[in-house]
Order: structure tokens, then sequence, then C-alpha cells
């Protein structure tokens, strides 16, 4: 009996799915796309409806070949690939391609969001057709994001006599918004003001300076007041020195404070880069390592978590009443909240028939398979589990107090108020499991979560001390990965399948660089290009006009829209304003590249700092005539605690991750992926690291841990830990 061919995407996919079906069954994989528009041209006719010329990649041709094979002797093929359009395009091409092997064969799409025995089993017992409008919607970005890049790209390199760059319909957009936000730091005048705080505590209390709290100056005779100056700020000290402080109001009320929702594709990316230092293709390519299966002990190989590429917060009413059961079992059953949660999905243009990121089985804790994970792969599997269980829990209960205090100086008649906030909590709830980061905790925030000594309305308050306080208006603060990305998704810019290459390419190209505390900086390059694009090509750049053809790109998924009307609609217009910067567009001077202050060793001229396409390096200058060059690293300042001699340097890694290693490698392989710093620990010497994920320093000797560099005397002094690299 012929057997039946299933074809998944990946080799690991293709394990994990084997184990679970049959021997009849023989699944293979395309290795991702086996058809593509051709890299060398532009691939589409416009003048035919932009009919794409689709070619098989010379590398792909063998894949190709062995899956005709295997389909000739199949009796029936199944089309296994992702859940998603650019899946749904893949099982498409497939079908194209395979053409004759297939004549006359049932073919089958099956659709699943997690690789377990059931989903499988669910899928296979109810196959489908290929969804011709998701093929649609994804052809149609493809031909879109080819007629932009295809067509500007080759303009800019002509223009500025400098290859390697590009142009795209969204990653133009996303180095816009990093660029315009650099100008409005670079433009911003910050405005001095000033606070006052007042220690307080009950006057019985003074003696022993027991129960003593902070409160912050909110209002000067009834009006909020702006301190503009330290003049102005003294002047209301004096004051305060000789006023009476007295309880004037006591607020309390419980506060329920709710768990964030599971998972989508970009809080996933936004909360590995605030907990675990990941960038988002790091993130993205271990969580498809997650999604596809890993070899989980007597398990064998099983799926992890759900299909990571998803912009809804759904969650599937087997997984909820899974996730309950283990909560009441694990927690008790306080923590089960008294309905289920239901999360509204706030992403633009949301395929609200997907599921969350989520666990495949909630029972699987982190800890009970850390063992067969690597670092990366626990630490985000780790992640998402928390992330999910924590959805489904009971909302924390906090006693919130707010207390006003009314500070009277008698003199001038002058009555200041102060506001002192504080919580306790009352009832844990999901925060035994885990709590949101977030991107800038204010001083407001971190007073919230204060203690309240016990006050009552009329209690005469002693000062213990005033603390003015000179502050500066802050400019806005520099995207990070996870900011750019939670950017584009409320401007309805990109989908879980874009953000993480968007990034990626805007890196590679030299426009944008990831700065020390994970900032977002554009280069000089960076300036040149998004002005230019945003003077010839306004509309390409346009966040409003981006987002529109976002919306039209689900209204071809949705059956709502024919993709060769929309593709007019913009090609028209497109062409014409194209045509108008060919003729407008000067010669744009590059940036120059940065000097060393070295000389070349070869030839003598002047070594700088270019850019390629794997990161900056230092060249000659006097390339092509000589080609001396070499990696490009930036010093640390730090001696090499192994040899004592190389200092520690900052490089790249091939998958472009940041790590720090002796200078005099090869000759000394000490290596770290920590940042070091030049203080000692006082407690034993040893080398200190900066620890991003934890928001602390570390001593890699003996472990002390500090949250900052001038709290180190605090730390208590421990036995050296064997060392690691």
């Amino acid at each position: 009996m012929s057997k039946k061919l299933v074809i998944v995407e990946s080799p690991a996919k293709a394990r994990t799915v084997g184990r679970f079906l049959g021997g009849e069954y023989v699944v293979k994989a395309s290795v991702g796309h086996i058809r593509d528009l051709p890299f060398n041209r532009m691939g589409v006719d416009v003048g035919d409806d932009f009919f794409p010329r689709h070619v098989i990649p010379e590398k792909k041709k063998k894949v190709v070949k062995e899956l005709r094979a295997d389909a000739k002797d199949a009796a029936q093929i199944f089309l296994a690939t992702d859940p998603d359009r650019e899946g749904e395009a893949i099982s498409w091409h497939l079908k194209e391609a395979l053409n004759a092997s297939i004549k006359n064969k049932p073919v089958h799409r099956v659709e699943f969001h997690e690789i377990t025995r059931e989903a499988i089993d669910h899928a296979f017992a109810s196959p489908r057709e290929i969804n011709s409008r998701l093929v649609e919607a994804q052809q149609a970005r493809r031909i879109l994001d080819r007629l932009v890049g295809y067509s500007i790209s080759p303009l800019l390199r002509r223009k500025m006599g400098k290859n390697g760059l590009s142009a795209g319909r969204v990653q133009s957009v996303a180095v816009r918004l990093v660029v315009e936000r650099e100008r409005a730091i670079n433009a911003f005048e910050p405005q001095e003001y000033w606070s006052i705080q007042a220690d307080l505590a009950r006057a019985e209390s003074r003696k022993t300076k027991k129960d003593i709290f902070r409160a912050s100056l909110a209002q000067i005779n009834g009006e909020k007041q702006w301190l503009k100056s330290g003049e102005d700020a003294q002047a209301h000290v004096a004051a305060l020195e000789r006023a009476t402080y007295t309880v004037a109001d006591v607020r309390k009320k419980e506060v329920q404070r709710n768990p964030a929702p599971p998972f989508i594709t970009s809080t996933m990316q936004q909360e590995a880069s605030r907990k675990l230092g990941f960038t988002a293709k790091r993130t993205m390519a271990v969580a498809q390592q997650l999604y596809e299966g890993l070899a989980i002990g007597p398990e064998g190989n099983v799926g992890l978590i759900t299909y990571m590429r998803t912009d809804s917060t759904n969650v599937a009413e087997m997984a909820q009443r899974e996730a309950l059961a283990y909560i009441g079992e694990r927690y008790g059953p306080g923590y089960v909240p008294p309905s289920t949660r239901q999360y509204k999905t706030k992403a633009k243009g949301a395929q609200e028939a997907h599921e969350a990121v989520r666990p495949t089985l909630a029972h699987r804790e982190p800890a009970a398979i850390k063992e067969y994970l690597t670092s990366d792969q626990f630490k985000l599997y780790d992640l998402i589990w928390k992330r999910f269980i924590a959805s489904q829990m009971a909302s924390a209960v906090m006693d919130s107090t707010s207390v006003d205090i009314q500070a009277l100086e008698k003199d001038k008649g002058t009555d200041y108020l102060f506001r002192a906030t504080g919580s306790t909590v009352k009832f844990p709830g999901f925060t035994v499991v885990y709590t949101e980061g977030k991107d800038e905790v204010s001083e407001e925030e971190e007073e919230r979560q204060r203690a309240l000594p016990p006050l009552a309305t009329g209690d005469l308050l002693a000062l213990m001390a005033l603390l003015p306080e000179q502050h500066f208006t802050q400019p806005p603060p520099r995207y990070t990965e996870a900011t750019l990305i939670r950017a584009l998704e409320e401007q309805g810019i990109g989908r879980p399948s874009t953000y993480a290459p968007i990034l990626s390419t805007i890196q590679e190209r030299g426009y944008v660089e990831r700065a020390q505390g994970r900032k977002l900086l554009p280069t000089e390059l960076g300036f040149i290009v998004s002005d230019q694009l945003v003077k010839h090509f306004p509309e390409i750049v346009d966040l409003g006009f981006t987002a529109q053809m976002e919306a039209d790109l689900d209204r071809i998924a949705s059956g709502e829209a024919q993709w060769v009307p929309v593709l007019r609609e913009f090609y028209q217009p497109f062409k014409a304003t194209l045509d108008q910067a060919e003729a407008q567009m000067g010669d744009i001077e590059p940036p120059k590249p940065e000097s060393t202050g070295e000389l070349c060793e070869k030839c003598g001229k002047p070594m700088v700092i270019k850019r390629g396409r794997f990161g900056r390096f230092i060249a000659c200058s006097g390339f092509p005539a000589c080609r001396n060059s070499r990696s490009f690293t930036v010093s640390t300042g730090v001696k090499c605690p192994q040899c004592k001699e190389g200092e520690l340097v900052e490089k790249l890694s091939r998958r472009k991750r940041v790590f720090y290693s002796c200078s005099r490698y090869p000759e000394c392989k000490y290596a770290l992926w920590n940042r070091p710093v030049p203080q000692p620990c006082p407690a034993c010497g040893g080398l200190v690291t900066s620890f991003p994920a934890k928001k602390a320093y570390v001593c890699t000797a003996c472990g002390n841990v500090t949250e900052t560099l001038e709290a180190w005397e605090a730390v208590p002094a421990r036995e050296p830990a064997p060392a690691s690299v």
C-alpha cells in the first residue's frame, strides 16, 4: 500500500510530527520556501497584472527533486506548513512545484497551532483546501515589498555611490521613527524644576525615629505649583521648617491588580528584551525551536509551545481548563479566578482565530525539563510558561492608602499640602508566579509600593527632614527593540512575522545601532537615507499610508478586496513618484568613514572604521589598492582576569550578539557575555559584570550581587565560586 506524504517546513518539525503519526505516513521537510521571486531582478510583470515570475532557487532544486519523487510514490499528500499566511503560501508553492508528481492525487491542507498528539489528530481528521485568499494576501505583500525595495534601493545606491543600501515598505518607516525620535531628543531643551519631599513621623515616635515615611509636596494654597529654581524651593523650605504638620485625610481602598494577557508575538519579543536581554531575532529563533519540538527525555520529541507568530490573545477552552486545574493543585483554590479570563486583542487587524503563545501543557513545569533545554530555550520557555499560568490566575489584591498632610506656616498663613501613598499586599494572586516588566519605572510608582505606618485624620506629625531636589524635564526616551516593536504595532504597521526581520535589517544595513542599554541609535547613514526618503517618497515612509496598506492586505485575506486592484491603486502614484525622484534626486554625499587615528602598517595610509554586511570593521583608507583590514573591537578598560596582560574588548559573535573577550585572543581565550565594569569587587577583588536581565552587578569570582556599584560595601563577602567562562 502506498504511503501518505506529509510535508512540513523544517527537519525538526518533521521529526516531531512524524512521532505522532503512524507508519502509514512519511514526513518530509521543504526546508522553508521552495519558490520565490528571483534574487537578481524584479520578477514582477507590472504590465501583466503584476504577475509574479516565481523560480526555484538553485539551492532548493535538490529538495524539490526529492519531494517530487516522494509525491510520485505517495497515495495522498498532506501539506502541514505553519498556520499563517506565509505558511499558506508555502503550501500553495509546494503544490505548484510538485505539479505533475501529484496529478490526480488528493492534496490536503492540514493546520495545527501546536505540535501535540491531540492537535495533529484533529488536523488530520479535518483536512481542508488551500485558502486562496490567504495566499493572495501573502503574494500581494511580497509583490508590494518587491516593487518598493527593487525600485528605490537601486536608486539610492546609484545616487550615493554606495553598495549595500536598501529601502523597504516597512523597514524605512521603522528607521524614520528612530531618526525622528533622535532629532526630538537633540532638539529638547530641558527645563529646571524642583521637588520638595518631607520625611515625617507621628509626633510620639519622633525620639525613637520609628515609622518614618516620606511625603511629596503636592499643592501650595490649594494650587499645584511649579518650583522653577533653587531659590524658589529654598524659600518654601524655610517656611516649611516653621510649619505644623497634621494628617488632613486618610483614604484607604482595596485595589485589584489583574494579570497581563498571555503573549502574542510582539509582547513576547518586548518582554524577552526587557527581562532576558534577547533581540527580537534571537527570541523568534528560540521560540521556533520550542514550537517545532525538542527531545524531552522519555517523552521524545514534543512541541513545547503553540505557534509563535500570532497577534491574538485567545486561549483554547481546553488549555484554560488544564491551566485552572494546575493552578488549583499547585497554589490552592484561592488562586483560581471565579470565572475564566477572556482577553481582548489590542493589535490592529489581529487574527482572532489564532491562539496566544502558550505552553502546550500547563503541567510541564520549566524546572522539570530544564536538563533537556539549552540556556536560551529554558529562559524563554520559563518566561512563556509563567506568563500564561499567571494570565489564568486570580487577581492580586492590594490595600492602598493615600494620606493628605497639611503643613500650615502661621507667619504668612501659607497652606501646604503633602501627599503620601503606599500599598501592602493583601493577597498576592498571580504575582506569586509572574509580574510584567516595564521599560521605565517612575519614582511615583516606586513610592506607591512602600507601606505607610498607621495614620488617622488629625494625627500630629513631626518633621524629621526636608529634601529639596533639583530636576530637569527629560526628553522622550530612545527606542529599544521592545518599544519600537510596540510603536509599530500601535500604528498598525507590520505583522507578527515581520517585526524580527525588520529590526535585524535596519541594523544590518547600518541605519541603526544597538547601543549599550539596548537603546537604538540612528547612524549618520540612517539620517541621510531617511531624509532622502522623506523628501522624495513621503507616502512610502508615512505611518498612516503604511498602516492603510496593511489594512488593505487584511482585506484581501478576508475576501473584501482583490489583490490586483489593490496593487494597481498603489503602483500608479508610486511609479510617478519614482520617476520624479529619479529626475530630481541629486548625488548624495555618503558619510565619511571615521578615522581610528592609526596608520596602516602595510602602506602607511590612515586606517578608518567602515561598515560591512557583518557590522563595523577597521580597514585601510587606501582600499582597493590596499586591502588591509581587521575586526572592530571596543575597549572596556578592564584587564583580563585570566592572563592579566590583555584587556577585555567588546566583539560581535557570528549571530551578531555582543560578547567580551581578551584582546590577546587566540593566545588567551577568556570570554564572557555580560559587560565587565572597571570597578573590582571590594570583597575579593574579582571581575564585576553588569547583569541587565536582573538589573544588577555580579562578581564573577565570589558571586556577590548588588543593584548599584555604589552599594558594594553593604554586600556580605562570600567564598569565591568556581570560575567559569
